[in-house]
């Protein structure tokens, strides 16, 4: 398996989407009044280490990343707080944000640093709800195999600092927002469920994708969502029209950083997309076959060639096993390609952490499956019980990193020798 090649592969991609690489060459103008820095998500943190060094003007701020994510800031407060499923620390942090822009006056700005987790990190229970509420609508979203985006525009509607309606709150302040994306296509509205960014699609949209997705909503929520109270700002909202966003960091430009790396190595690379969503483990079947197609017959590419992909696919928990979409993905893989000659993949989500586990993600061969049979260690039982972290633990082949410092999601690479 040609794993040290792509594990430094993984961490080039992960190095182009670092915030210190990028924060200096977004930085806002600077305001006539005071400068606030908020922000929420994994690599917030890193973002606000890296404003603050750039920064040559007066800063206060505070941002809320994850437990264990904090970076050392001398005038903007860290706080940590619970992913995927928010806490007390979490709420606190949001109602403290949300406090922080409130009198603010034309002439000073609010620099928002958000990226992937913030939705989790920011719980602000809608009047009539309570934390507890919103745990239990974060967890029936993250079973239920939605994307991102259906599952931020009903976190929306549920909230009070989500969907524009921190930047509201901030108002008449320039709002300017830097944005690490996490999502596919990179709409930055749908990164950490938007605080400052409103997103399209209504109430009764919201309803409507509740329905479709069978959400298990607590009554306190159901109730909200028949009901036309606490409306997220449309986008359209003049408010927002002095307001400005920039993504420094993406999939597609760690992708691209992944594949010249390879290419250097005498390898040829193609990125299929960087924005696949969809079942973990469907979107492997369709990887494997791909990769099996090339290894055969040398089509619709030639080996050796490297196959890239990013974006977020999901899982709908069907077991109670142990692992995230990147292991998901990985042990189907494993078992569509088992037996297969010259091919070895790794997939891993470039936070560090797959799911809530504390591995980034797994490697896969050709023989994966096997090992794992003989490890005791039943493949295509482990898939239908979710429980991709226990198969490649068995066998030594998790892929953990610890935490990263940045976030663009999912990182699958391929090879086909």
């Amino acid at each position: 398996m040609d794993r040290s090649l792509l594990e430094r592969l993984f961490r080039q991609a992960v190095a182009q989407a670092q915030p210190a690489l990028a924060v200096e060459q977004h930085l806002p103008a600077p305001p006539k009044g005071r400068t606030v820095v908020v922000g929420a998500g994994k690599a917030s943190a890193q973002m606000a280490k890296a404003f603050e060094s750039a920064w040559s003007g007066d800063i206060s701020g505070l941002v809320v990343t994850r437990y264990g994510y904090a970076e050392a800031c001398e005038r903007i407060e860290i706080v940590e707080a619970a992913h995927p499923v928010p806490d007390h620390a979490g709420q606190m942090a949001a109602r403290r944000l949300l406090e922080l822009v409130s009198g603010l006056t034309a002439n000073d700005l609010v620099v928002a640093l958000i990226s992937g987790g913030g939705s989790s990190l920011l719980p602000a229970p809608a009047p009539g709800l309570d934390l507890e509420d919103e745990q239990a609508i974060n967890r029936a979203l993250l079973a239920s195999g939605a994307p991102i985006g259906v599952m931020n525009l009903i976190r929306n509607q549920f909230s009070l600092i989500k969907g524009g309606r921190l930047a509201a709150a901030a108002a008449p302040a320039r709002v300017a927002t830097l944005v690490v994306s996490d999502v596919p296509g990179d709409d930055p509205a749908l990164v950490a469920s938007g605080p400052t960014l409103p997103l399209s699609g209504g109430r009764a949209e919201a309803r409507r994708l509740a329905a479709l997705y069978r959400l298990d909503l607590p009554e306190a929520a159901r109730r909200l969502l028949e009901s036309e109270d606490n409306l997220p700002p449309e986008p359209s909202d003049p408010g927002f029209s002095g307001n400005s966003v920039a993504t420094i960091a993406s999939a597609a430009l760690s992708l691209e950083a992944a594949a010249d790396m390879a290419r250097q190595a005498g390898i040829q690379a193609a990125i299929l997309s960087d924005s696949i969503e969809g079942e973990a483990r469907d979107v492997a079947q369709v990887h494997a076959a791909l990769g099996r197609e090339i290894a055969a017959r040398d089509r619709p590419f030639t080996k050796p060639v490297l196959l890239l992909s990013g974006g977020e696919t999901t899982v709908t928990l069907r077991g109670k096993g142990r692992g995230g979409r990147n292991g998901e993905f990985m042990l189907s893989l494993a078992i569509a390609l088992d037996g297969v000659d010259g091919i070895s993949a790794l997939a891993g989500d470039t936070d560090g952490i797959d799911g809530s586990q504390d591995n980034a993600g797994a490697f896969v061969d050709g023989t994966t499956a096997r090992r794992m049979r003989e490890a005791g260690i039943d493949p295509q039982a482990a898939l239908a019980n979710n429980d991709a972290y226990t198969a490649f633990e068995a066998i030594g082949d998790l892929f953990v990193t610890g935490p990263t410092g940045t976030n663009v999601n999912d990182f699958r690479a391929i090879l086909i020798r």
